[in-house]
């Protein structure tokens, strides 16, 4: 199994993400269901292309 690598730019994508979801939320609990919820809408997107 070969490694994956992120670049530079991605990271940097996925930092700015964690931010703007960050500074939309009141507190630590609703920054974690903000990312659940986009996780299962991840997994939803999945499910339909591989569906």
């Amino acid at each position: 199994m070969e490694a994956e690598y992120m670049t530079d730019k991605q990271f940097n994508k996925i930092l700015l993400m964690f931010s703007m979801i960050l500074d939309g939320c009141d507190d630590l609990e609703e920054a974690k269901e903000k990312v659940r919820e986009l996780l299962e809408e991840n997994e939803d997107r999945k499910d339909t292309k591989n569906g």
